[in-house]
């Protein structure tokens, strides 16, 4: 089994979206993660989710997407013997995750500079809005404010629209992925200089670096993205979306070979042979001909037998679905892209949660437990830092611990 970070101990203090995507993706590849959370209310994704019954047993599917394979430990942050419990687990850890506002930590006794002098090689990782520096850092933000703030909503949807929100918390997850990435990458550098590393990774920095071909040409040459819409950044008239009798196709033709492709899969020769559109500067030059012919054309067949027929003619296209059509086609499943699992109750559920977004030799890596319900895992870790079950006993009847 694929288990790179084995033996690598996470001190989760994150909630909801980036951080706990962050630290799954760490436990998929073996890490041992202990996510902190607050007695009797846990994680605030526990209570989210279409499907009431587990919301209400705090198992959510809100949390069941990105919190398996972790431990569950109820600790109270802001009681003193509370702390003075994570302290303890943060001693022996290789990794801390957390996702306040900048100078929560700090204020709770958790910062760097704390958090370091109880363990000289932890790697210590700050996840928020705006980052840990810069005039914005005190901001709080969600997924939705960063698209706002970050350029992203005025390159999406048409002008006459206006500005239109990804669906998707795209901006979470990317930032999760990258703060997994900041993770393994300074775990190789605590084991090589043998000292701490404190990572920032902030959500508007990740959005941002998803467009970073954008962020480039503005900043190098004054160019401003318009609202796209549908249409493909390259501008081509043989790329972008096109109707059909049942719904978009979506269609790549932007170089001289998958030109030439499509319109042998088109069956018009006679396309290829104008010199109007010899050259993909001619035919950017003689747009409106070209893309008025396309659009009569695939008017003629349904999005799937376009999506088809060009496939076998190796032109890039797809017809437009939404996400059940996706997930039920075949290529994910074999894939492995998700693993159903049953979480067992007075009502069982088949719950499907995501594995890892890449195969290793040629497997899918997905968890082998369902998430935990909350503070399941309490008593064994505080157990395993050689806490006696008086003490365990008289911290639970406080509400220190639960």
């Amino acid at each position: 089994m694929f288990q790179p970070l084995k033996g690598v101990k996470v001190v989760d203090l994150s909630q909801i979206l980036a951080g706990p995507y962050a630290t799954y993706l760490l436990s998929l590849m073996g890490a041992e993660v202990i996510k902190i959370e607050k007695p009797g209310q846990g994680d605030w994704t526990r209570d989210l989710g279409p499907l009431k019954d587990l919301s209400a047993r705090k198992m959510g599917l809100g949390f069941m997407t990105q919190n398996a394979g972790k431990k569950s430990v109820a600790i109270d942050l802001k009681s003193e013997a509370g702390l003075e419990i994570v302290k303890q687990i943060v001693a022996d850890a290789d990794v801390f995750v957390e996702n306040f506002k900048p100078g929560v930590a700090e204020n709770l006794g958790l910062g760097y500079a704390e958090t370091k002098a109880l363990n000289p090689k932890i790697l210590y990782c700050s996840i928020s809005a705006y980052g840990q520096t810069g005039p914005f850092a005190p901001r709080p933000a969600y997924d939705h404010i960063i698209q706002g703030m970050c350029g992203i909503m005025k390159t999406t949807g048409t002008a006459e629209g206006g500005p239109t929100k990804v669906g998707a918390p795209y901006v979470d997850y990317a930032t999760g992925m990258n703060a997994a990435l900041a993770i393994v990458s300074g775990l190789h550098e605590v084991r090589r200089t043998g000292t701490s590393v404190q990572l920032d990774v902030a959500m508007l920095d990740t959005a941002l670096m998803l467009m970073a071909s954008l962020m480039t040409q503005h900043l190098s040459s004054g160019w401003v993205p318009a609202p796209n819409g549908n249409e493909a950044w390259s501008a081509s008239p043989s790329s972008g979306a096109f109707e059909t009798p049942d719904g978009l196709l979506m269609l790549a033709a932007n170089n001289d070979a998958q030109f030439a492709r499509l319109c042998h899969a088109l069956g018009r020769g006679d396309i290829l042979e104008d010199t109007r559109y010899a050259t993909s500067e001619m035919r950017a030059a003689n747009a409106p001909s070209l893309r008025a012919e396309l659009n009569a054309i695939f008017l003629t067949k349904t999005a799937a037998e376009w999506e088809a027929l060009l496939a076998e003619h190796k032109v890039p296209a797809a017809r437009v679905r939404g996400l059940d059509e996706a997930l039920a086609e075949e290529h994910l499943h074999a894939r492995g892209i998700t693993r159903r699992m049953t979480v067992t109750g007075d009502v069982d559920h088949s719950v499907h949660v995501p594995s890892l977004s890449f195969l290793v030799n040629g497997q899918a890596i997905s968890p082998q437990e369902i998430p935990r319900p909350l503070g399941a895992d309490t008593e064994a870790v505080l157990t395993r830092l050689s806490i006696d079950p008086d003490r365990i006993r008289q911290l639970r009847d406080a509400a220190v611990i639960g």
